[in-house]
């Protein structure tokens, strides 16, 4: 007997795993929409101070490592705790590689080569590391994954602590800035005439990499592979009868996802200059996980609104708040009012907004739509749930549409 013709959701997944990648850059508008920021980037690169690029630096850096966070859990719905674990791993391998060499006994380790070696070497070192962790994690899932990769932020610990020839042990070491034979961005530099502040010089490293990590991951998620990383996070089961390889699926994006932590790790080390094994805890693991859930799951503009939002927005409030940084027995500091949003920002969006800020810009773009459409007097348009995942990006495998198994 032939077997059954496939259902129109099955037949819409298939279609959605066998289409080819996407332009690089998409439609014309958002070639308009990247000129529009190229302009914003340059008037702000030219005229801001150096307090204002620090903030923007560690957010972009963040951003990099929220970004891989959620390729795993957003994208793939792996629940991971264990970021910081690769982040360390990337930092203190750029460290070996980048620092200096030790000019005494018991100086951490350095060979003092060039950040175009120690960067990308850092991404690579942590994606091996994640090469070797995931057939075991990955065995495990939702829950239990999650406590197998916290396990690594206290393992980290340990071994970052003991390791004093690589991290200095727990009085710290100092991370290497990026050289480029003379050219050091400890320092003022001129290029092609222009004076660059240290903050500059870190912007213009940082920025692009962000952006291309950001690209990379968007066409990444667009394509066959990215595809079959949102199937297995909405469905494993429909996912395997697709003839999806849920290990294959699930090693890549941890891969991916270590490294990039491990990218944004030694950048993030680089730019604070002096790390101790404490500063990879859980309180910074949770905070990547609160900027996937303010900014948005499985979306690269959302890991940016929340890096945003969580990280910059501190720092804001440290930088231009009245209130003094550290509080008496009955009074207000910024730190207890930095406390108070971002308990209230995790609150209100798992509470109203699964989406994100990104899920409430969506609900605004679509109600301006339905808006302008009643004014014009014409049909309003549809306003979807924009909580979820964009559908364009979203592998539609609905479990009702399976063939169920009969009883004899």
């Amino acid at each position: 007997m032939s077997a059954p013709p496939p259902t129109t959701s099955e037949n819409s997944a298939l279609s959605q795993l066998s289409a080819g990648p996407p332009p690089l850059l998409g439609s014309p508008s958002r070639w308009i929409s990247l000129g529009i920021g190229l302009i914003i980037v340059i008037a702000f690169f030219v005229t801001a101070s150096e307090n204002w690029l620090t903030i923007v630096n560690y957010t972009l850096i963040e951003a990099i490592a929220v970004l891989s966070l959620n390729v795993l859990s957003g994208y793939t719905g792996q629940i991971s705790l264990g970021i910081t674990f690769f982040m360390a791993i990337g930092a203190y391998t750029a460290a070996f590689l980048g620092g200096d060499p030790p000019s005494s006994a018991g100086d951490p380790l350095g060979l003092g080569l060039s950040v175009f070696i120690w960067l990308p070497a850092a991404g690579i070192i942590a994606a091996l590391a994640g090469a070797l962790i995931g057939p075991t994690a990955l065995r495990l899932k939702g829950f239990y994954l999650g406590i197998v990769t916290l396990s690594l932020v206290f393992i980290g610990h340990y071994l970052f602590t003991n390791a004093s020839g690589l991290t200095g042990g727990p009085q710290g070491r100092t991370f290497p800035v990026p050289t480029f034979g003379d050219f050091s961005f400890a320092q003022q530099n001129n290029f092609f005439g222009f004076a660059l502040t240290s903050g500059q010089q870190y912007f213009l490293l940082i920025l692009p990499i962000l952006a291309l990590s950001a690209l990379f991951v968007g066409n990444v998620m667009r394509s066959r592979a990215g595809r079959a990383f949102q199937a297995v996070r909405d469905n494993e089961e429909g996912a395997a009868i697709m003839g999806v390889n849920l290990f294959e699926v699930k090693m890549g994006a941890f891969i991916l996802s270590s490294f990039l932590a491990g990218i944004a790790g030694a950048l993030l080390a680089s730019y604070i200059r002096y790390v101790v094994p404490n500063y990879w805890d859980l309180a910074l693991s949770i905070q990547f996980v609160a900027a996937i859930i303010v900014g948005g799951l499985a979306s690269v503009w959302g890991s940016i609104l929340g890096s945003a939002f969580v990280f910059a927005l501190p720092r804001l409030i440290d930088q231009f708040s009245l209130l003094p940084p550290s509080s008496s027995s009955n009074s207000l500091s910024s730190g207890d009012l930095n406390a108070l949003i971002y308990g209230l920002l995790i609150l209100a969006f798992l509470l109203f907004e699964p989406g994100g800020v990104l899920g409430l810009v969506h609900r605004s773009q679509a109600f301006t739509r339905k808006f302008n459409s009643h004014r014009e007097g014409g049909e309003p348009a549809v306003v979807t749930d924009l909580s979820t995942p964009d559908p364009d990006t979203q592998l539609d495998v609905d479990s009702s549409s399976l063939p169920q198994s009969k009883s004899p």
